[in-house]
């Protein structure tokens, strides 16, 4: 109660009354969200500077990358949040450090060309964790072959592990049955399942490695469409000029100090960052979970042809409860109201 009353009472929510989150993307089923069409794609690849951003009618948020402002849609429901950071017990020193360690290990790195340049940008990128598709019939641990020792020291950083447990907290706190929803099935998929860190929810992470990290505009399409993603904001730069988080779907620019968490369900809403400046220094580390992975628990561990092949009634029985999913899903976000305390 003492943690809600500290960081929801005086949060300053950032409403968006002409926003409706029922309106995001979710394909059939909500394990995934719809892929972009060839229209929304063209153009995507481009760097966005902060002014013209602004010129397109975009709303910038200045925030300060410390205090919780909570995005509410139309209907009151808490979508993302922008969760802050804490200012004690050494955290701040931990994010320098932890950018440090990252930078030094990513400068030791040999990353090919072809790792360089994808969908979300032109950077490298270590994806860990677990993974479930295309053609597996299991969830496993993900192979980083000849980056399996950089994943190992990755992840056990200590300074790296404080970042990532501080997010799966922010989220319990700000959308705590989405929370339980997580961890519900962790323990259901247990013991096959391991976290990259034990003490975060989230079944993968990304690191980001480069001297000037930012995205094209994108969605992460196969996370959990209704779930949320961490994404926590590394280096040495000045904020007011670069770095920013643009939300597409909400024509909102979001400034994104270091050491800073947002949370968003960033398989709907379409994204990308703004370049720091020349000379500065950027990278970002993303926690999330894959939609097959609840999709697998759904059906009994099964794949989706096979659970079809072995058990028509069942089969038929999920796919009609799949039609409400994405309602059900959407029911596991959080109103201030729900989190305030009635005294």
């Amino acid at each position: 109660m003492t943690t809600i009353r500290d960081h929801a009472l005086p949060a300053k929510p950032v409403a968006s009354p002409a926003f409706d989150a029922a309106t995001l993307p979710a394909a059939q089923g909500a394990y995934a969200a719809k892929v972009e069409s060839k229209q929304e794609k063209y153009g995507s690849k481009k760097r966005r500077t902060l002014a013209e951003m602004i010129a397109l009618g975009f709303q910038v948020i200045h925030w300060n990358g410390i205090d919780a402002r909570p995005l509410m849609d139309s209907t009151g429901r808490i979508f993302a949040v922008l969760a802050g950071q804490p200012t004690k017990e050494g955290y701040p020193e931990a994010v320098i450090r932890a950018y440090d360690f990252l930078k030094t290990q990513g400068t030791a790195s040999h990353f090919p060309a072809t790792m360089r340049h994808h969908r979300r940008g032109l950077f490298a990128a270590i994806n860990i964790g677990l993974v479930y598709g295309k053609g597996q019939t299991a969830p496993t641990w993900l192979d980083n072959k000849q980056y399996t020792p950089l994943v190992e020291r990755l992840l056990s950083n200590k300074d790296i592990t404080r970042m990532a447990n501080f997010a799966s907290f922010a989220f319990n706190l700000w959308a705590p049955r989405l929370h339980r929803y997580y961890v519900d099935y962790n323990t259901r998929l247990s013991p096959q399942l391991r976290c990259p860190f034990p003490k975060s929810v989230f079944a993968s992470v990304a690191f980001n490695f480069g001297s000037n990290v930012w995205t094209f505009k994108h969605g992460d399409v196969c996370n959990l469409p209704y779930g949320w993603c961490a994404v926590q904001s590394l280096g040495r730069f000045d904020a007011t000029k670069g770095g920013h988080l643009i939300f597409w779907d909400l024509k909102m620019v979001v400034k994104f100090p270091v050491g800073a968490l947002i949370l968003l369900p960033s398989a709907t809403i379409a994204h990308s960052n703004i370049p720091v400046q020349d000379g500065e220094e950027h990278m970002a580390f993303t926690q999330f979970t894959a939609g097959s992975l609840f999709r697998y628990i759904d059906n009994g561990f099964h794949t989706q042809d096979k659970l079809a092949a072995e058990d028509p009634e069942e089969f038929a029985r999920l796919m009609k409860l799949q039609e409400l999913q994405w309602q059900d899903g959407l029911a596991l976000f959080s109103t201030l109201d729900e989190l305030l305390p009635d005294d």
